[in-house]
């Protein structure tokens, strides 16, 4: 079913155009991405499509009981409302059921009526179809999943960070569940454990999805088709992410030989008209092919990718072998209250090494630390021979607000020659006049360019990086990429973009409240790693479990770390088998809850008001007992 159609759109801002005969289409199912460089012109057509903007000329069609929800970027939860109330407002429909549902039993019990016997009927298939029976286990998964697990839900949103706010938007967003529900980079600041869930919460989704993503890796995961916004253009590729960028290759391909084959034939005829046209004997075959000539479709040539960044990073001197290390490092902002303690590194020349972890876990102070940015709380870190550090700060703070783009960077190298650090300022997409524009007018995006550009001309042996894909559009990702691939001294970073970290690290450390977890490998190969290890575990605590009859096995002594495995392993073995308990227990407490529900409906048992009671207490008591234990189910899940 054809959800939303949008036809030959066009948009223009004063006298730039930004979109020109765009169209696009919505089917149920639909997972699309939306992809192009920043400015193109993709959150003008989300905001168009969502009915918070005017278009110039064009049409947008969809039938009346189709809706839209839509999040912009960075949007965030003002309200006076607590976590539950504000989740709440989105079944208030439901709620209201509800009261009908208990007034009408009411009546029900007081004496015998066909008419509110069937209103009844109806309006429980209707509750339980829209979701009555779950809606409250529904608000605690996408809670749980956004990482609300540990917040109480009776807390003021008002209270809330910003980033939490911006969480708690996406999560009403995704409990409305509207037919077409757009999002507006929702992927930002979230942390990879998050991602994932959102990955798979969208898998399952039943309307249809228009996303636009900066994340590679989750629009890979998410969608299966992609629009690109290009010259005001839009160009549809059936697949993901990567289909696409190989689809786009290869139809540009294509298009570059159609050209030249027709320019070739169009100088043949062209020659043969010019030869050929004064001659008696020639001339009406040199009109034939004038008319052919005139005739032909011309095909336009094809333009390659926009103009894009270009840079690479050097150093002006090697390192020793020893790059960096630290011994019983603890690092945080408050003696008695460390984010980390013991923390025992050693990295070596060439190494390329992503640091994960949660969201506040301590990844940003870590990194700073090792910089030489912040004075460690215990231990030391000790910086190799010849060692020069570059630090990519994912807040900008290095740069200066009140600076033009071109001093930002003379004044940092006052002895290269204006000219060129133009160049190096053109190579990060800055001409003309932009080098003039003040730094603190600048887009998220350009400022990440303009602190590129800075960390490049410092020639460092060891980039330290925080988040450097922060504000990035895919292509200037793509060059970073190939950049830092190609960059022949040592890396450590930090990333949320997974497509990112495959495609630079060599080594990733989970961080994680116990410490430091090392895989040789990139994110890939670290997600089959901690599948695998999960698996094992879980098999292991089995076979242990059905050998000794499911008791406790002994433990040798003074293996502390094999303890705290054997623990874990046991807890998620009991995690899993109280999960199959409880689906089993609220499987039955449901048929039973339709069974009784059935019986309320009898005539001989609604006409006597005494069983009709009993009976809707019987119910109540169920239903209570179902919420508390599909409640436990969600929080084990």
């Amino acid at each position: 079913m054809i959800l939303l159609q949008v036809n030959q759109l066009a948009k223009s801002f004063g006298g730039d155009i930004v979109l020109s005969n765009v169209s696009l289409e919505v089917k149920t199912r639909d997972r699309i991405g939306l992809v192009g460089r920043n400015g193109a012109g993709k959150s003008t057509l989300l905001k168009i499509i969502a009915g918070e903007l005017s278009y110039d000329s064009g049409d947008i069609s969809k039938p009346k009981d189709v809706s839209i929800g839509y999040m912009a970027q960075n949007t965030a939860l003002d309200s006076e409302k607590t976590i539950w109330d504000e989740m709440m407002q989105v079944f208030a429909p439901l709620v209201r059921m509800e009261k009908q549902l208990r007034e009408l039993e009411l009546k029900m019990a007081e004496h015998y009526d066909e008419k509110v016997l069937s209103e009844y009927d109806e309006l429980q298939q209707a509750y339980k179809i829209d979701g009555g029976f779950t809606y409250k286990a529904d608000i605690r998964a996408v809670l749980n999943g956004l990482h609300f697990g540990d917040v109480d839900e009776s807390t003021p949103i008002s209270t809330l960070s910003g980033g939490q706010k911006t969480r708690l938007a996406l999560a009403k967003k995704l409990l409305e569940k509207p037919d077409v529900l757009i999002l507006d980079e929702p992927t930002n600041h979230l942390d990879i454990e998050t991602l994932t869930w959102l990955e798979q919460w969208l898998g399952t989704y039943p309307g249809a999805l228009v996303i636009v993503s900066h994340d590679r890796y989750f629009l890979d995961h998410t969608v299966n088709q992609v629009y690109e916004l290009s010259r005001n253009r839009i160009e549809r590729f059936p697949g993901n992410y990567s289909n696409y960028l190989a689809e786009k290759a290869k139809r540009y391909e294509q298009d570059v030989k159609a050209y030249e084959k027709q320019q070739k034939e169009v100088a043949k005829l062209e020659d043969f008209v010019q030869r050929n046209i004064a001659r008696a004997s020639t001339t009406k075959r040199a009109q034939s092919r004038r008319k052919q000539l005139e005739k032909m479709e011309r095909i336009e040539k094809p333009l390659g990718d926009e103009k894009t960044a270009a840079f690479s990073f050097g150093v002006k001197r090697q390192s020793g072998k020893d790059v960096l290390r630290s011994d019983g490092l603890a690092v945080g902002y408050e003696a008695d209250a460390p984010l980390h303690d013991g923390v025992d590194l050693d990295v070596k020349r060439g190494e390329r090494i992503a640091l994960v972890g949660p969201n506040g876990i301590g990844k940003t102070t870590l990194l700073k630390t090792l910089a030489g940015m912040k004075a460690p709380l215990a231990g030391e870190v000790v910086h190799g021979a010849n060692v020069k550090i570059g630090y990519y700060d994912q807040e900008q703070q290095t740069l200066n607000p009140s600076q033009t783009v071109l001093s930002e960077l003379w004044d940092e190298y006052p002895m290269t020659s204006e000219r060129d650090i133009r160049t190096v300022l053109g190579n990060f997409l800055f001409s003309g006049d932009d080098v003039l524009k003040p730094v603190a007018a600048l887009s998220g995006g350009e400022k990440a360019r303009v602190a590129l550009a800075k960390l490049m001309m410092l020639e460092a042996n060891l980039l330290i990086l925080d988040e450097p894909t922060n504000h990035l559009d895919l292509d200037s990702k793509e060059v970073l990429e190939a950049a830092l691939a190609d960059y022949p001294g040592t890396i450590l970073f930090v990333s949320h973009d997974r497509y990112f970290i495959n495609r630079i690290a060599s080594k990733v450390l989970e961080m994680n409240r116990e410490g430091l977890a090392a895989y040789l490998g990139d994110y890939d190969y670290f997600v089959r790693k901690k599948a695998e290890q999960a698996e094992l575990a879980r098999l292991e605590a089995a076979e242990r479990a059905e050998a000794r009859g499911g008791e406790a096995e002994a433990q040798p002594e003074g293996k502390e770390a094999f303890e705290a495995e054997k623990k874990a392993k046991n807890e998620e073995r009991r995690r899993q088998r109280r999960i199959e308990e409880l689906e089993a227990e609220i499987d039955e407490i449901e048929q039973a809850i339709e069974e009784k529900e059935k019986l309320l409906l009898k005539p001989e048992i609604y006409a006597d008001h005494e069983k009709a009671n009993e009976l809707n207490s019987e119910i109540a008591t169920i239903r209570e007992k179902a919420e508390h234990l599909i409640e436990e189910w969600v929080t084990l899940q």
